[in-house]
């Protein structure tokens, strides 16, 4: 069995809590295991399991590790360990789907390090979770589920989510490599209005900026500005090869502001406190 991994990335978000729940499946060297990855505005927890444990369904989203339970419409944990104990079921509302693959061309490029997906930019969260006895109360939240699948995390990347009022935004820039050769590559998505806008190498755009934690993005007449402002960060386990052995750190909430322009018109400029956003650019 070659090195692999791949996994989902639930995030729920109410007026004042964040939680994401990260399952994955992984195999390296030949051994197969799972994991499910907790992570809030307090901290972050990796829950291992055997890959006996976890099952995946027919129609490659749908997955269940231990008595835990991950699909398009629900999401059930039932965690017991000394250091993380997770309980409670989450509805969700019609997702909304992008209008294509987010990889574009490349999803039929062979042997990529890493496959991005995004299987719901908006949708709604109802329910209940408690995790170390703090509960997650949803009423028709916001949520947002994406996915990565491949070998290894990138070796520098940038990655933000944000809502902002009933809307959504993703942004994703890696260095990627190619062959003999290495690029900036670029995926992004703003749902806005009930209009989808998209950046993507594949579609002409380009990092003109990255450094300091922010990076300026431009394709023809539009440009995307984002920024960390201030972080609370927290580890998560990450790929390499297959093996959640990098430690990566994720701020499920922070301080970021972002600014799109399209043919010379502002469309949204604002700063929020409720932003995930990951960093792992030395510059």
């Amino acid at each position: 069995m070659r090195n692999y991994f791949g996994g989902w990335y639930f995030k729920c978000q109410n007026a004042k809590q964040t939680l994401a729940v990260i399952p994955a499946y992984h195999i390296t060297g030949g051994k197969p295991s799972s994991s499910i990855q907790i992570i809030n505005d307090e901290g972050a927890w990796n829950i291992p399991y055997s890959a006996l444990d976890c099952c995946h369904s027919d129609d490659g989203f749908s997955m269940c590790i231990g008595k835990n339970r991950f699909r398009e419409t629900s999401l059930r944990l039932s965690i017991h360990t000394p250091d993380c104990t997770a309980e409670g079921f989450l509805q969700f509302g019609t997702l909304a789907p992008l209008s294509y693959d987010i990889m574009g061309p490349f999803r039929f490029v062979p042997f990529m390090e890493c496959r991005h997906d995004v299987r719901s930019l908006y949708h709604t969260v109802t329910g209940t979770v408690t995790v170390n006895g703090v509960s997650y109360r949803f009423d028709g939240d916001e949520g947002y589920i994406e996915g990565d699948r491949g070998r290894s995390f990138p070796r520098e990347y940038l990655w933000t989510h944000c809502f902002f009022d009933h809307n959504s935004l993703m942004l994703s820039v890696a260095d990627i490599p190619f062959g003999l050769f290495r690029f900036t590559g670029l995926l992004c998505v703003i749902w806005w209005k009930g209009k989808e806008y998209r950046l993507a190498t594949y579609l002409g755009a380009r990092a003109t900026s990255i450094e300091n934690g922010r990076a300026v993005i431009r394709q023809g007449d539009a440009e995307l500005i984002v920024q960390l402002l201030e972080k609370h960060a927290h580890p998560l386990h990450a790929p390499t090869s297959g093996a959640m052995t990098r430690t990566i750190r994720e701020s499920a909430s922070c301080v970021a502001s972002y600014t799109f322009r399209k043919s010379g018109k502002t469309l949204f400029s604002f700063t929020s406190d409720r932003a995930s956003f990951e960093y792992e650019y030395s510059r």
